[in-house]
């Protein structure tokens, strides 16, 4: 509807510079928003308070000429003039359900594909050396969620997983591996013990340090030995990493791991090109690209440094051959890096370095989604009681006890299965969607209490939302896949709520497409919950007054449910039938 809205207006506009009343170089950004209140309409446009000075004319009167100009519209009922000069449309209810009867006839609930990409999706990038804690679960469900909706939305989505499998810290773990013969997942059951234990031995034993040390070199030259533990090592720690996606419902998968090991032949070509460019510059023995965009509080330019003095590469350096790599070989349109936002400066200078040294083709969209820290009651990042990491594994445990004591407190005669598996949808839902439905940038306080809770805007509302929704068609003999006869007809003044939001659900899947915020679509699914809830209560829907109005309220009940399903899906929730 608003690009139907901003049509028309752009339309009128180009009369209005035809007739002369708009000097012909307006080209206006018009901006159309949902009204609050609907009694105002269904949409409004502020178009003649922006434009009424260079018409030099008042808002309101430049407003009627807007109206008089707009082309006749089967979607728009009548425009009103409100306040200063906004231009209130009101939606035609008729089109609206004729819209609504399309979606729920269409599998993809009639929202169409945007032009498509090739996305490259940044995304938990754990370090090896360690399991994965709390600090990963943000980057790992954000970037998830927005994978999924740029999928629906038809962009072709690379997930990369780029671990932190390479540097000096593996020699260490290699020596100890060697010592003590791992050859299995169980030998490395507690990772983050098998790390303490070889960081106590490198701190207390100088021949075990010394063989260390030689371990990273033998390593980093490709000797065969250390290749073989390293690699097994990677595919033990990988496995870890991929029992928390399995049980987080994430779609990762071993074929998306690409680590910063990758790219090691790489990183002396990436130095080589810098310098052909003429872009290094040596500053006290390491090489560094100095940009003038860039600089501190006392006006220093600041340095990307690029090699160690002594020979090593950093962050950066990776950073530059996997955003080549991801340009050249994986043919992306765009790249987007959920990544904690205090990693901002980092990859605006790495970003403007790879354009400029041309690693990116100029039209490769390169987005850093930042996000903010998970912290604990105390408003500080979540730590266990003796204030050590909380492990990733560890909290989706505790996530699914309480979901299951909570879920057999309100449901004591279900089997023990049953239970089991609502407690793990809930309890893994609860965590996630406390996470998504908070403004990406935000820092964020953990709660299993509010998380937990079926009042609010929480997974466990959501999801008995759609369990009543379910719940009607087990009454009947139709379902939500569209087998229900009739028409939708839009007469109570909830169904036209219910009925205006479920037609929104295509421009909030692609505003999270756009802005990585996927907190949009848990709060248009929380609105359309409620919207739903009142509905449900106030037209009857089973013992309705006539067959018609019967038919009609289930097919709006089918699309909201469906609708609810989908969003939710895409956030990676599982939806249950019955709870």
């Amino acid at each position: 509807m608003k690009d139907i809205i901003r049509h028309l207006v752009q339309q009128a506009l180009h009369q209005l510079i035809t007739d002369g009343v708009l000097p012909e170089d307006t080209a206006p950004n018009i901006q159309v928003e949902n009204t609050r209140d609907k009694t105002h309409g269904d949409f409004a446009c502020n178009i003649a308070m922006m434009l009424s000075k260079p018409a030099k004319m008042k808002p309101r009167d430049l407003a009627e000429k807007i109206i008089a100009t707009l082309p006749a519209n089967s979607n728009i009922s009548k425009v009103e003039i409100a306040g200063p000069g906004f231009l209130n449309f009101f939606q035609n209810t008729d089109a609206l359900a004729s819209r609504l009867d399309a979606a729920l006839a269409d599998a993809h609930l009639g929202v169409p594909h945007k032009t498509p990409q090739r996305v490259v999706i940044d995304i938990s990038s754990p370090n090896l050396a360690k399991e994965m804690h709390v600090g990963h679960l943000r980057s790992t469900i954000i970037g998830d969620a927005v994978a999924r909706v740029l999928e629906y939305l038809g962009d072709t989505v690379i997930r990369q997983n780029h671990v932190g499998d390479w540097g000096t810290q593996f020699g260490m773990l290699l020596a100890f591996m060697e010592e003590n013969t791992v050859n299995s997942q169980a030998d490395l059951a507690d990772l983050e013990g098998f790390y303490r234990a070889a960081k106590k031995r490198f701190d207390e034993d100088e021949a075990f340090a010394n063989r260390a040390r030689e371990l990273v070199v033998a390593l980093q030259a490709g000797d065969d030995n250390c290749l073989s533990l390293w690699q097994r090592f990677k595919d033990i720690s990988l496995s870890h990493c991929q029992e928390v996606y399995d049980r987080l419902g994430v779609k990762l998968s071993m074929q998306d791991v690409r680590g910063e090991s990758s790219y090691n032949h790489d990183l002396p070509k990436v130095i080589a090109d810098l310098t052909a460019q003429g872009l290094l510059v040596e500053d006290n023995g390491a090489q560094c690209v100095f940009m003038d965009e860039f600089k501190n509080a006392e006006g220093e330019t600041l340095p990307i440094i690029v090699q160690k003095a002594g020979g090593g590469y950093l962050y950066s350096t990776t950073d530059l051959a996997s955003m080549r790599y991801r340009s050249r070989e994986l043919k992306a349109d765009r790249a987007l890096y959920f990544v904690d936002q205090r990693q901002g400066l980092h990859f605006q200078m790495v970003f403007a370095l790879a354009r400029k040294a041309g690693f990116v083709h100029p039209e490769m969209e390169l987005d850093h989604m930042g996000f903010g820290t998970m912290n604990g009651p105390d408003g500080r990042p979540f730590k266990t009681r003796d204030g050590g990491t909380v492990k990733l594994a560890d909290l989706i445990t505790e996530a699914e006890e309480r979901a299951y004591v909570l879920v057999k407190a309100k449901n004591p005669d279900l089997d023990e299965q049953e239970l089991k598996q609502i407690a793990h949808a809930v309890g893994i839902s609860a965590v996630k969607y406390a996470d998504l439905s908070k403004t990406r940038t935000s820092d964020y306080s953990f709660n299993f209490e509010q998380m937990l809770s079926f009042e609010g805007n929480t997974a466990p509302y959501l999801l008995y939302a759609y369990t009543r929704v379910a719940s009607v068609f087990r009454k009947t003999d139709f379902t939500m896949d569209g087998n229900i006869p009739g028409q939708i007809h839009l007469h109570a003044e909830q169904e036209q709520v219910l009925a205006a939001s479920l037609a929104r659900f295509a421009e909030v899947l692609n505003n999270v497409a756009l802005k990585g915020t996927p907190h949009v679509l848990c709060t248009y699914l929380y609105d359309l919950a409620g919207q739903f809830s009142s509905f449900y209560e106030n037209c009857p829907i089973l013992t309705a007054e006539d067959q018609a109005t019967r038919y009609s309220r289930l097919r709006l009940a089918a699309l909201a449910g469906r609708t609810l399903k989908q969003g939710l899906e895409l956030l990676g929730l599982q939806t249950l039938e019955r709870m």
